[in-house]
């Protein structure tokens, strides 16, 4: 006789397809839960390999090829411009938009591209394991965002070998993400660690995630993103004095490329809704 655990479990996969066409709140949770778990697991599976070769970047590679496919499964496509900037070997600073934690998502799709690449990320997920015992393996600079100070020194001391070994930085320079449809003001990090180390800094603008929201309406739905890799800024000869013209200038030109890329989707959106 089937048990009443069988039954319950035959009706779950039974029901959760037709809850998942017609709620959108169902599919937003699933779709987070899908992605996180996916997240999680790969990081269970290359832990034992990336300890051979422990706070290496290269690790950060082997989990990209695995976690690139989280994308297509959540119906997301990347679509990048100028990746001929990403592709060259040499140390640099990025700083890009931050709205989501889907952002992850286009890291990754950009790693095979960068090849060398770490990341600034928030202490708190140093604690999320296992992905934070993987995030570390793979060479993650993790920061204090409530000390400024101890931050900033953490990315500058880092400076020196990720020049050496020509491996890029990637920084959320508006620390919490946003995605309220505009970019927010920088912090000062990403900016001290350029200039410090008289490095290029490389802006990078993903469009608005028009395919997900929060709040009482939650979406994730199938989504399309433009991400427009801006050219290098040089910081040759730059002081600490030139910091905040050179985050206010970076910010106007991704802001004006964030605009241009909304509008494009949008009107692309507008034409197949026609």
């Amino acid at each position: 006789m089937t048990s009443m655990a069988e039954c319950l479990t035959i009706c779950s996969f039974l029901i959760i397809p037709f809850i998942y066409e017609k709620s959108k709140s169902f599919r937003y949770y699933f779709k987070f839960f899908i992605y996180y778990s996916f997240i999680m697991l790969t990081s269970l599976a290359v832990i034992p390999i990336m300890l051979w070769r422990s706070r290496d970047v290269h690790n950060l590679m082997l989990a990209s090829r695995i976690c690139r496919h989280i994308s297509r499964v959540l119906g997301l496509h990347w679509e990048v411009t100028g990746k001929e900037y990403l592709e060259k070997d040499e140390a640099c600073v990025i700083v890009a938009n931050h709205q989501s934690s889907l952002d992850v998502l286009g890291l990754i799709e950009l790693v095979p591209i960068m090849r060398k690449c770490t990341i600034v990320a928030k202490k708190e997920l140093l604690y999320a394991w296992p992905f934070g015992l993987a995030a570390w393996l793979c060479g993650l600079i993790f920061i204090d965002r409530l000390n400024s100070d101890t931050s900033r020194q953490a990315i500058n001391d880092s400076i020196k070998q990720l020049k050496r070994d020509k491996v890029k930085l990637w920084v959320f320079p508006e620390g919490t993400r946003k995605n309220t449809g505009e970019i927010h003001e920088f912090k000062k990090g990403a900016f001290h660690a350029a200039v410090n180390g008289q490095i290029p800094l490389l802006p990078i603008v993903f469009s608005r995630f028009y395919f997900t929201q929060k709040g009482s309406n939650k979406t994730l739905d199938i989504g399309r993103i433009l991400v427009t890799v801006l050219p290098p800024v040089s910081t040759e000869g730059l002081t600490i004095a030139d910091i905040p013209r050179l985050m206010a200038e970076t910010r106007a030109s991704m802001i004006e490329v964030f605009q241009q890329l909304n509008h494009q989707l949008q009107t692309q959106l507008a034409f197949k809704s026609e």
